[in-house]
């Protein structure tokens, strides 16, 4: 039985760590969170996100996803965006849903990121 989300992984190309480190812990402030020691030979990187994890790998032969995407839960949208506005990030919208804001960004990999804050 499914009882819930333990980790999603995204991809990144091979050696570009600190770019992962300076997005998702500096940019979008996720505490980088220790591999397992079994797996620190593949390279990448791991982040808490709230109860879950985010686990960015190393793919040979990467190709960035534009479509498939993670959608983090935030609880100020607009200070994000300032923030990640701040740094150079592009942000984008998409037709609005019910009871939510978002936002849609790229990962200094090109893969879609959704940045996502529930409204009454």
């Amino acid at each position: 039985m499914i009882t819930g989300i333990d980790h999603i992984q995204l991809a990144m190309p091979e050696g570009l760590e600190p770019a992962a480190r300076a997005f998702f812990g500096g940019v979008l402030g996720m505490a980088e969170i220790p591999k397992p020691e079994s797996l620190q030979g593949r390279g990448g990187c791991w982040f808490a996100c709230g109860a879950q994890e985010l686990h960015v790998g190393v793919e040979p032969g990467f190709r960035p996803a534009k479509k498939a995407h993670p959608a983090f839960l935030v609880l100020d949208l607009a200070q994000l965006q300032k923030r990640l506005e701040g740094a150079g990030v592009t942000v984008t919208t998409q037709p609005a849903i019910p009871g939510a804001r978002r936002i849609f960004v790229a990962d200094p990999f090109g893969n879609r990121i959704e940045l996502i804050e529930r409204v009454g």
